[in-house]
């Protein structure tokens, strides 16, 4: 048999010892002598010491994670697990944070290649020459207020047989070997209590969530003067125009934009982007930025591509728009984390049996037995909202999603109507209609504060609102 040669070569050219030796040498010493601490600092040193204290006596590991591939040798752009930014300020990849059973707090970082060692022009992913410089571990000490090793030194760190660990797994397989003999379903545990801390929002990452939804405010302004080129390319034109913003002005978007024209609407998580914007169709744009801390927007609004509403359009967006209203107004400390939704679709329902679509009566369509309402509801009406667009995702049903609210969550409330294009239960007038309004809402101690209140909601304010900023 024929022998195949499958060696397939490098982009560079070897490097000779004496191009090594040559590099290696004639550079300045460039330390940072960072002196400010990171604002977050201090928020982050008390969210490890709450931690601590739940797992007292025990070693706790939660690392940021590596970078993730997305074709051949190309990567995503590195985010760190939000649990890991909430407990250290740092947004650096292969970080891990280890606090040992009598609460001593270690950052294990991989840190600047120095000009010791080939690797700042020889390594792709993390030399300095190709991806950037790093902090050196002096700096992140500083930045971050908290002791920081090598993150070579791991390993040996973890190897110490005898001490209970728990570990926020499935974030850095590195991180999983080095513990899989700790593993355990004390490690769901961790990864719950993680994310039940964080329900609750301190008055800084209120702020990082005020900012969020200003650079998205803006964003969606900018989507608005752009109509009139999203009309002649397409939905991708206004996903391209937010995005800008949010680079601007933030880290990124928090999540896929979705910039959905007409029937697109009808698809609750239509992220494609190409279809055409056409007047007198509606426009649902639902975006969020994040800002530069990583906490992110979530807002929905429905547009009058032409600026105007028509008169179907209106009544379906008033009835939607109730629906808001009705939610907004169950949202208070002690409250059931489900009674907004569940006032959001009574409002829906019946309104749906108005139209003629129920085939049932709203009251029997409305009980857990037939919930007939729902083929054009879909989808729970909100969410917690913070470092994640889903925020506090494993956060255990008892304290999430069959619990109470609390002062300082924030949250999102947006019911929506859907009316598939190729529903034949539904009059041919309502079919291709996607209508959702979402607000981002802070819970306070007697009631709630909508932080999304910049952006109009209202029809006769969407339609002036849309002509002051194309003007």
């Amino acid at each position: 048999m024929k022998r195949v040669d499958l060696h397939t070569g490098s982009h560079d050219l070897p490097v000779s010892p004496a191009l090594e030796e040559f590099m290696l040498s004639g550079w300045a010493d460039s330390e940072r002598h960072v002196t400010q601490v990171d604002e977050v600092a201090g928020w982050a040193a008390a969210r490890r010491r709450q931690l601590h204290g739940r797992f007292s006596g025990e070693r706790l590991v939660v690392p940021a994670g590596s970078f993730k591939r997305r074709s051949n040798d190309q990567h995503y752009r590195f985010r760190p697990h939000s649990a890991y930014v909430w407990l250290t300020g740092d947004q650096s990849s292969d970080g891990v944070l280890v606090i040992e059973p009598d609460g001593e707090e270690v950052l294990f970082l991989r840190p600047r290649s120095d000009r010791s060692t080939p690797e700042f022009f020889r390594d792709r992913m993390y030399g300095e020459l190709w991806a950037g410089r790093r902090p050196t571990l002096g700096e992140s000490r500083r930045r971050l207020a908290v002791t920081t090793r090598h993150l070579a030194e791991l390993e040996s760190v973890l190897s110490g047989r005898g001490v209970p660990t728990r570990v926020l797994r499935g974030v850095d397989v590195h991180v999983d070997g080095l513990t899989a003999d700790a593993a355990g379903p004390g490690d769901l545990e961790f990864a719950a209590v993680l994310d039940e801390m964080r329900l609750v929002k301190d008055d800084w990452e209120i702020g990082q969530l005020e900012e969020a939804v200003a650079i998205t405010t803006r964003g969606f302004e900018d989507m608005v003067r752009a109509l009139p080129m999203a009309k002649r390319t397409s939905e991708r034109y206004l996903e391209g125009v937010f995005w800008q913003r949010a680079r601007l002005e933030g880290n990124d978007v928090g999540y896929h934009s979705i910039v959905a024209a007409g029937a697109h609407a009808a698809t609750l998580h239509w992220i494609d982007n190409d279809g055409a914007v056409r007047d007198g169709d509606l426009l649902l744009l639902d975006a969020g930025a994040e800002t530069r801390s990583l906490y992110t927007a979530d807002i929905t609004r429905v547009l009058p591509v032409s600026g105007r509403f028509g008169p179907l359009q209106r009544d379906l967006y008033e009835l939607c728009l109730k629906a808001n209203d009705a939610a907004l107004d169950c949202l208070k400390p002690g409250a059931d984390w489900r009674a907004f939704h569940r006032a959001a679709m009574t409002v829906l329902t019946y309104g749906l049996a108005d139209l003629g679509v129920l085939p049932v009566p709203p009251e029997r369509a409305l009980t857990e037995k037939s919930g007939l309402y729902r083929r054009w509801t879909l989808c729970g009406s909100g969410h917690m909202l913070g470092l994640d667009v889903h925020d506090c995702a494993a956060a255990r049903a008892d304290s999430y999603l069959h619990g109470r609210l609390a002062a300082g969550q924030v949250l999102t409330v947006e019911p929506g109507l859907y009316f598939q294009p190729d529903d034949e239960l539904v009059p041919a007038e309502l079919r291709g209609i996607g209508i959702r309004i979402e607000e981002d809402v802070l819970v306070t101690d007697n009631g709630c504060r909508v932080l999304s209140s910049g952006l109009p909601r209202r029809p006769d304010e969407i339609e002036a609102w849309m002509h002051r900023v194309a003007s």
